[in-house]
């Protein structure tokens, strides 16, 4: 394929080198004449170990050329990557002024191209910005259609500094967000020789994987950094601890506990984020990622009540019939429950709140758990029904706080389209009720 790179940095002289060994011809874009001239001579532009070979043998194939002028670059090509770098301002925005500047003058360029062509952003962009910005820019001066005359796509890229060239070629998935099905058919011929699967999004879908993907990495490192931290003023090894973490691959390194829902709740984890909050504070040792994560938890269970507030508000009535009550499906314990919780605050704000639990039968609560009912919210057995149909028809409200599939049944079956379905665990089948759905995490 014909292919032009915009931008010699980092992302495009790795891409630009690939892409030329894989057989297709590259032209590199870009103002910088440093760049220009290292990469036409076989040099690369970036310090890392394999790159002076891949660039050296790119350019000694003829399939890579080098250029200043973005008008040359577009026409000469059929698909175009963007990879100029968006920094940061000072107050931590993004600095937009290459990629606004590139987009008109490929606009520009656009205008006066008579074939089709197709357009991939791949610098890192905040969630919207081609969509709303880019493509609209595109249209304007180019007087052309995105998805009739010319494609945009967006790609994010997961290349690691000091094994890039490793990363290009062993990625865990390509991730194309486009306009439509036309761009995705080159791009993914363009990467069908890669050994991962190939997966179609939304652009703004794509552009927030990017940023997202990094901010976990981030804050597995300082998870790591502030478990060592609190190992070593306690005498623990740390690296033993982590290592141990790490070998569960059923609740620790996998997807358990990674799908968007309500809050954490129950006897384990806030006690025991507390006593190691405790533990930092008698060692003096600062954890401000693991000291805000009980203020983080607290702040979604406010969303749920402010929601659920904020219905009454502007359609009027008091009546909330609630799906669930322990902190998690399948148990009986109270303790800590975000649902628990979330019933004393809709109670204190004057809701007339009733609660589906097929779990929770107070006559048959033990130890513990009774306790805490008797001394936190003995009122509780007044609130519970265990007959959902009136519950959901007489309700204003509807919280889903537990996956109960009858009662997700029932729910479907009786709710109405003046009510607010306030699901708090992501389930897709509520969205296709007729009555009003809004989720907790989007």
């Amino acid at each position: 394929m014909r292919l032009s790179i915009f931008g010699l940095g980092y992302v495009g002289s790795v891409s630009l080198g690939c892409l030329a060994k894989d057989g297709n011809h590259v032209i590199g874009v870009d103002i910088d004449p440093v760049k220009l001239g290292l990469i036409a001579d076989g040099k690369s532009p970036v310090i890392e170990e394999g790159m002076p070979e891949l660039i050296a043998e790119a350019v000694a194939s003829g399939r890579v050329s080098v250029t200043d002028d973005v008008r040359q670059g577009l026409m000469q090509s059929d698909i175009s990557f963007i990879c100029v770098g968006t920094p940061s301002l000072s107050n931590g925005d993004q600095n937009q002024t290459a990629i606004l500047r590139l987009t008109e003058q490929l606009g520009e360029a656009l205008k006066e191209k008579s074939e089709h062509h197709t357009l991939v952003f791949r610098s890192t962009l905040v969630p919207g910005t081609v969509e709303k910005t880019l493509i609209p820019m595109l249209e304007s001066i180019s007087g052309k259609r995105d998805g009739v005359e010319f494609d945009v796509g967006y790609q994010p890229e997961f290349l690691r500094e000091g094994s890039s060239i490793k990363d290009y070629y062993n990625p865990p998935f390509t991730i194309i967000g486009a306009s439509n099905a036309q761009a995705h058919e080159r791009l993914r011929e363009l990467y069908s020789n890669l050994p991962c699967e190939y997966r179609e999004t939304s652009i703004a879908t794509a552009e927030t994987m990017k940023y997202f993907c990094n901010i976990f990495h981030a804050v597995k490192i300082t998870f790591a950094n502030e478990v060592a931290r609190l190992c070593d003023g306690m005498e623990v090894d740390p690296h033993e601890v982590m290592g141990l973490l790490c070998e569960d691959k059923q609740l620790n390194i996998s997807t358990a506990y990674m799908k968007p829902g309500f809050a954490f709740g129950g006897s384990c984890l806030p006690k025991d984020l507390r006593a190691m909050q405790y533990q930092a504070k008698r060692h003096d040792i600062e954890i401000p990622m693991l000291g805000h994560v009980l203020r983080s938890n607290e702040a979604h269970l406010d969303l749920a009540l402010q929601k659920a507030l904020a219905w009454k508000e502007q359609h009027g009535g008091r009546k909330v019939a609630m799906l669930g009550l322990s902190f998690k499906p399948g148990t009986d314990d109270l303790r800590e429950s975000p649902l628990v919780m979330l019933a004393e605050q809709l109670i204190g704000k004057g809701m007339q709140l009733s609660v589906y639990d097929p779990n929770v039968s107070l006559s048959r609560l033990l130890g513990a758990n009774k306790r805490f009912i008797e001394n936190t919210i003995p009122h509780i057995g007044e609130l519970m029904s265990e007959d959902l149909t009136p519950m959901i028809e007489q309700a204003d409200i509807v919280i889903v706080g537990q996956n109960h599939r009858d009662a997700l049944a029932t729910l479907a079956k009786h709710c109405r389209s003046d009510q607010l379905i306030l699901d708090l665990i992501n389930q897709p089948q509520l969205r296709e009720l007729d009555a009003s759905y809004q989720g907790l995490s989007w």
